[in-house]
Parts: C-alpha cells; structure tokens; sequence
C-alpha cells in the first residue's frame, strides 16, 4: 500500500520550496521568462508535419526567442542564462535546441570569444538576418578533429585566405548548412596554413550562402539522409578554393596574424591552439546537459501525472486502483525521481564551478562540465525510456511529449564529444595526477546505520576508491612498450572510476541542496531521494564494499529492505516532487494523454 498522501494544504508550500530549491534564487530572472515564452502558442506542438516543415518551423521559433533578448551578445556571454534556455526549449521543440545552441553558443559565442583582429560588424548575426552555424566535425574526423584536414592558405598579396577541401573524407559532416531558415553564415574550422606553415587549427568566418538560399560559390552543400533525432537540416559541406578576406579570422591571444602574414601566438603546441579555437565546446556540454535535464523533467511530470490518472485492475475483483498504487509502477517511477534531483543538483555545480572558474581552475572545471555531461545524458536516456514505458502506447506519440525527446537525446549523448570519448579522455586524466580518491572512513561499518546521510556518501567514496586502485594497478602491471596495450589494461576500470565519480558528485550536489533548503518537509524529502540514490548504488556494488570491508554482510543483508523502505516513505510525494520541476502546465495539458477527449473525433465511439 502507498501510504497517505499529505494533507493538500501543506502540499503547495513544499512544492513551492522543491522548486526553489532546483532553480535558486534567481528562477524569476533566468527560468521563468523562458518557462512563460515556451508555453505561448506559438511554441504548441503540431501535428502532421514532415521532417523539412518542422526544421523550417524551429528556424521561426528561433526569431521568436531571439526577439526577446535585449542583447543577444550579453545573453551568449551569461553561460547560466543560456544553459537556462536548454532546460525549457526542449519540451516543446527539439530541433529549436539544437539550432539554437550552433546559433548561440558555438557561432555567436566563438565570434565574442576572439576579440583580437579587425573590428567585425556583429549586426545581421544579432538581429538573426542571418543564422549562424559551427562546422568542425568532418567525415574523417569525428572526435579525432584536431586531425581535420580542411586547410585555410593566407595569401598575403591579396590579404585573402583560400579555404578548400582537400578530398571527400575531409567534408563538414552534418552542420544545418541547407537554406532552410534563412540566409546563414558558419565558422569553420580549418587548418591556417602561412609560409607554407601549418598553424594549426583555427576558426574562419564565412557566408554560405546569399538572401536567395543561393550558395556561395566554390561552397558545395548537400542534405543528409533523415536522422531519428531532432529535425534538423544537416547537411556535408565542402569547399573548393573559396576566398575568404583578412578579417575572416576569428583571432585571440593563442593565435594572431598580421595583414603581411606575420603569426604569432602565446601558445607553443598546436594542439592547445586548436582547444583554445573551440573552447565554446565545453559550454556546449553544458547545454546540451540543460537540454537532457528540462526534457527529463518533463518526461517525468508526464509520466507520474499518467500514473495517478490512469487506473487500471486491483488485487481484487472487480476493483480498480491508479496505475501509480502498484509498486511494480511506481518504484521505477520514484528511483528516476531520484536520480533526476540528482542530476539537476550536479549541473547547477558544474555550470557554477565553469562560470567561476579562472587560470589553472579552468581545467578542473572544463573536466567536470565533461563528466556532469556524459552522466546527464545518460541517465536522461534511461529515466525517459522508463517513462515512455510506463505510459504504455501513450508514450509513443510525438504530441505528448516524450517519444521525440527521447530521441532528440540521443543527438545530446554524441555531440560536443560523443560521451565515451569523453569519458576515456577524463578517465586518463584522472588516473594520471588528476584525481586523489578521499581517505576511508574510520568508523567500524557495523557501527554506522543504512539512514545515515554521511555514511551513505563514505560508501559511495568507497566505491571510487576502489575502481581507483584496480585502474592504477592494471596500468601498472601491464607490459612495458606498448602505451595503447597499458591503456587498454587500465580503460575499463578507470571509467568506472569516472562512473564512480560522478554518481558521488551528484549524490553531494542532492545532499548539500537538502541541507540548504530551510522548508521542512521539503528537507525531509529531498533527504529520502538522497537515500533511494545511494542505497541503489551502494546495493549495485555491495559485493566490493563487503570484500573490502566497508560494508558487514548484516548491511548486505538488510540493503533490499532499507529501499523498499524509503520506496514506501516517498510514494505519496511523487507529485509534489514532480510539480516541483514547475513544468509548463500549457504544454502539459494540451498533450493527448492528458486530455480525456483528446481522441474525440479520431477514435470511434465505444
């Protein structure tokens, strides 16, 4: 049985405080003019239209939002205004976070992230006259793109640069380059080559085409096939001796060149050139996570809405209950209720630590924002699986808004770094200097309780704790000479390490949000997700923390009660917690599964 739910009129103040407490003090100014925006009727879903319709439709959407910005180049510059954006666009319109991401982040915010060089007139790019996209990947190098081969040849005689394709392996591969929404110009990556120098990589702004959806000459762009993610207009792109202008190159302090060809940069290795050229990247990872996280939370508020309103068959005959009444339903419902407090909790510490962070803490927080994005990401995948199954065939269509999002995050999982790579990069660096694992608690395991909040996160550090040790020993013990043959020891611990991490970080961002919060019942809950958490991922690797001896085999014993438990406890509270994610109640209505006659007319009567 699920216990009984609150009384209503202490509901409202602690979904009140749950809200706050995942938005902070500045909801009004970065949220909710999105949250208000989103949920107009320009941004309804509609039904019926093809792939081509729908990507011109976010490219229109895109203008709506851009009319709301009082400065665009502010808002680019605001990392947590625009990750702000990513948590509310998606529910209503994939393609649309996805365009408006390149436009914001990787073009704009690259083009004012090269302050150096000739002034660059910023208008039609601000005022959206003109759309912006980011071409780097190519089809020969997808996460290897300090590889790429597309070369940028400064002729100092004509103060121009020739910017070419060098074969069909080095073509752009899938930026929204097609005429679709406009006229648009890229920055591309490309190799500036002086002197018969290779500088590295570098960013070149240039149109694509004119007013007319004409393409600049010498540029060649041709549609990809459909992609069952967000409805976007990607496109191979390739150049043949386009000439660019002097001041087509975005410069900074890690690379300058006179008008005569002179180079200069700060930085020696070509390699960190090129980082620096696409240092909008980590910001990506940052909104893309926002996206996973405001689409999760959306799925979830659909799902648990569903489980209270659908009923279904009891135990007895002839009685029925709401879906929401049977354990087997609600249990996965609540751990993805966890999990997604969690998530939010550690985004908001990784956006934070990013938007703070100077010099040498510049890499600690771009490893974090890596991390925070590949776990996010996943988890998203899972918690909106669970809540496309638990709405049964209602989940699968696209008007109730977890189908297609679903989908769209599989787009999250690989850009701005396909999520493993960039764990393995992460992984390595921790192994190697960049991660020193706590110190184990003193305590006697039988001495401390399966309730206890600090106990529970000691256990989780346990668990890094020791898939550091199995990594570090692996690459140790394996045969000198071969460096890919040490790692491919090492790798599989030490992303479990990375794993481990994150899982711990998300757990502290639950408990340190729990303990900030000053609403009683709304402490006392976000408490109880904290030990449904961590009581899971203690129970996945209880048979290491028994063999170390950080857990006793009672503890063992009593790990499947101790979340049946806490299962219980939060049952009633599963809606308050999912009101609390503030969800657009416009575009949470006007989703079929919530509308009793929204088959009237389609469906025969019964």
């Amino acid at each position: 049985m699920i216990s009984t739910s609150p009384p209503s009129d202490q509901v409202a103040p602690t979904v009140a405080a749950l809200t706050q407490a995942l938005f902070g003090e500045q909801r009004e100014s970065l949220h909710e003019p999105w949250r208000k925006l989103l949920g107009t009727e320009p941004f309804r879903f509609q039904e019926g239209l093809s792939p081509d319709e729908r990507a011109a439709l976010s490219y229109e959407r895109l203008r709506l939002i851009n009319d709301t910005l009082d400065s665009p180049e502010d808002f680019v510059a605001d990392v947590e205004r625009l990750t702000a954006l990513h948590e509310w666009v998606g529910p209503v319109d994939a393609g649309l976070g996805t365009v408006a991401s390149i436009h914001y982040n990787l073009f704009l915010g690259s083009l004012l992230d090269h302050p150096a060089g000739p002034d660059r007139e910023l208008g039609e790019f601000v005022d959206l006259r003109r759309t912006g996209t980011f071409l780097c990947t190519e089809a020969g190098h997808g996460n290897s793109a300090a590889q790429l081969e597309t070369t940028a040849t400064y002729e100092p005689a004509s103060r121009e640069f020739v910017l070419h394709t060098p074969h069909a392996g080095a073509r752009k591969f899938m930026p929204n380059t097609s005429p679709t929404g406009g006229p648009k110009t890229a920055v591309v990556a490309a190799r500036l080559i002086t002197d018969g120098q290779d500088r590295g990589v570098f960013l070149f702004l240039t149109p694509l085409g004119d007013e007319n959806g004409l393409p600049t000459p010498g540029v060649d762009i041709r549609r990809l096939p459909q992609t069952a993610t967000a409805p976007v207009d990607h496109c191979v792109t390739s150049f043949d001796h386009v000439r660019l202008p002097y001041e087509a190159l975005l410069q900074a302090d890690h690379g300058r060149l006179t008008p005569e060809g002179v180079f200069t940069s700060s930085i020696g290795s070509p390699r960190k050139r090129f980082l620096q050229s696409i240092g909008r990247v980590t910001a990506g990872k940052l909104c893309m996570s926002a996206y996973s996280l405001g689409v999760t939370r959306h799925a979830l508020a659909v799902a648990v809405r569903h489980a209270h309103t659908r009923r279904t068959s009891g135990v007895t005959a002839g009685a029925d209950v709401p879906l929401f009444a049977h354990r087997s339903h609600h249990t996965p419902l609540l751990d993805a209720i966890a999990t997604t407090y969690a998530a939010t909790f550690l985004h908001r510490a990784a956006v934070r630590q990013w938007a703070r962070a100077t010099g040498p803490e510049r890499e600690n927080a771009e490893r974090f924002a890596a991390i925070a994005k590949g776990w996010i990401t996943w988890r998203a995948r899972a918690v909106m699986t669970e809540c496309r199954e638990r709405c049964g065939a209602q989940g699968l269509f696209l008007a109730n808004g977890i189908a297609g999002q679903l989908a769209a995050n599989e787009g999250t999982i690989t850009a701005e770094g396909d999520n493993l790579v960039v764990w393995v990069k992460a992984a390595g660096e921790m192994l190697l200097g960049h991660f020193t694992s706590k110190e184990p608690h003193g305590a006697p395991p039988g001495t401390r309780e399966l309730d206890d909040p600090l106990f529970l996160q000691d256990l989780l550090a346990d668990i890094e704790r020791i898939w550091h040790l199995r990594a570090r020993t692996r690459l140790r013990g394996a045969a000198a000479g071969n460096p890919l043959n040490r790692w491919n020891a090492a790798v599989t611990p030490a992303l479990e390490l990375v794993d481990a991490h994150a899982h711990h970080q998300a757990a502290q961002a639950l408990q340190d949000a729990a303990d900030r919060t000053p609403h009683p019942e709304a402490q006392r809950q976000l408490r109880l997700l904290h030990r449904l958490f961590t009581l899971r991922r203690v129970a996945a690797h209880s048979g290491d923390l028994l063999a170390e001896g950080y857990l006793t085999g009672e503890q063992v014993r009593r790990l499947p009660d101790a979340v049946e438990c806490v299962v219980e406890e939060l049952a009633p509270h599963a809606m308050p917690l999912t009101d609390g994610f503030a969800a657009m109640d416009e575009v949470l209505l006007d989703h079929p599964i919530n509308r009793p006659d929204a088959f009237e007319g389609i469906l025969p009567p019964r």
